[in-house]
């Protein structure tokens, strides 16, 4: 059966499902969903949008539910018709066969960079597994291309709906346990995240991984819980101390593993997130008294200009490293520096940050370069009194839109930016 064959298949069941529930006639049903009445199933499984907002009023349910369930088959039960697989045969050799070289084509994508074929061939492998095991790691196949897409609300969803798959292997829910981290932690969703990368190192300190290259999940950890702690030790102000000491022991542990794991395994990138670790301490050494923020600063502006004008010319791992160092350093030049050092400082970092975001199209960096944008011009008027205004071009505005569309906690800023700059719609538009 096709992919696009079995999609029509799930919205007819669910057009079924909202006659069923409702009690309605076949020509209530039409109008309710605003159809002829001959014409009620479409033959496409690609639903226009008008569509499929009344089916979800039909069935009482959001419309990204009804839109996840035709493109995934999420929630319609393991014994449902939409299983895709034939009178429920537990797979085939051809089955598995299939899955492992849609799984070659995804890894092939994923390296290309063509992340939105990589998440196509990752519902196709959600669509055709054969236990609750490879539906998982489907789910955290598909995760990992929205990732590389920068859509970390739909990155959410995919680990959720892995997670929510019985009987999968400690392995497999590690991988999307820490993937799930990683996304609310990019949307600034931290407390979840938290308490994900907790459950995350408990468990590996319970069960430390026999491999080096497994390891890199131990460190990973490491990273993650470090990094949610150093946000949260400026979110909350009254637990700041507490969330700095352990930000800096987890930074600390993860740094120390990185740069053996490097040496270990040849892999000179793992040296580049052990960088992004040290430059995350330093902000927390500024933020406990223990660095003057000026000289902080001014020392981390130095060594991105030299990491970044070093041979070969940094790449993956590395050149994100500076670009969060970049990040970090504006954090400390925001709440510790003030007048032209600070402007002049905010000018660079921003600047390096944004070129570096653009290079590896890392969204979550770019919504961190637009923050702090809006964060150094909300200071300096705040500082003179004056009503300034911010300087957008053309493109920085339609990143600012996508960056909205990506991370709802931006909306808000994303607006402010735009109205700033003298270019958001004046027609009621949202705020």
């Amino acid at each position: 059966m096709t992919t696009e064959r079995a999609r029509a298949e799930r919205l007819h069941r669910l057009i079924d499902l909202a006659r069923t529930t409702r009690g309605w006639s076949r020509a209530e049903l039409a109008r309710q969903l605003r159809r002829d009445p001959t014409k009620i199933y479409p033959n496409s499984g690609n639903p226009k949008s008008d569509f499929v907002v009344s089916l979800a009023r039909a069935l009482d349910w959001p419309p990204g539910a009804v839109l996840e369930t035709i493109w995934n088959g999420s929630g319609l039960g393991r014994s449902s018709m939409l299983e895709l697989k034939p009178n429920g045969s537990e797979g085939s050799e051809a089955e598995a066969g299939e899955f492992e070289s849609l799984y070659a084509d995804a890894r092939e994508a994923h390296d290309d960079g063509r992340y939105r074929e990589m998440i196509d061939r990752a519902k196709e492998m959600y669509a055709i597994a054969d236990s609750d095991e490879r539906r998982a790691f489907a789910c955290a196949m598909e995760a990992s291309g929205w990732d590389g897409l920068g859509r970390y609300t739909q990155e959410v969803e995919a680990c959720r709906r892995g997670l929510a798959c019985r009987g999968v292997s400690s392995y497999t829910r590690n991988i999307l346990r820490s993937t799930l981290a990683n996304a609310w932690y990019s949307l600034w969703d931290l407390e979840p995240a938290l308490g994900t990368a907790e459950l995350l190192a408990n468990h590996y300190e319970s069960n430390p991984p026999e491999r080096a290259v497994d390891q890199k999940r131990v460190a990973f950890a490491y990273y993650l819980r470090g990094h949610i702690r150093r946000r949260l030790m400026v979110v909350e102000p009254d637990q700041s101390d507490r969330h700095c000491d352990l930000a800096i022991a987890d930074l600390t542990r993860a740094s120390d593993l990185y740069t053996r794991l490097s040496e270990e395994l040849h892999d000179t990138q793992l040296a580049g997130i052990a960088n992004t670790c040290r430059a995350g301490i330093e902000e927390c050494l500024v933020e406990r008294g223990e660095l003057d923020g000026s000289a902080a600063v001014e020392a981390m502006i130095s060594r991105v200009k030299d990491g970044m004008s070093a041979e070969p010319a940094p790449r993956g791992d590395w050149l994100e490293s500076w670009g969060w160092t970049c990040i970090f350093a504006t954090n400390i030049a925001l709440r510790h520096m003030e007048g032209p050092a600070l402007q002049s400082a905010m000018k660079v970092l921003l600047a390096d940050a944004l070129d570096i975001a653009d290079e590896l199209d890392n969204w979550a960096m770019r919504e961190r370069v637009y923050s702090m944008h809006f964060a150094l011009h909300s200071v300096l008027s705040d500082r003179t009194g004056l009503e300034l205004d911010l300087n957008l071009s053309e493109s920085d505005q339609t990143c600012v839109v996508a960056t909205m569309g990506r991370f709802p906690a931006f909306q808000r800023t994303g607006w402010s930016l735009l109205e700033a700059a003298h270019s958001a719609p004046r027609t009621g538009g949202g705020s």
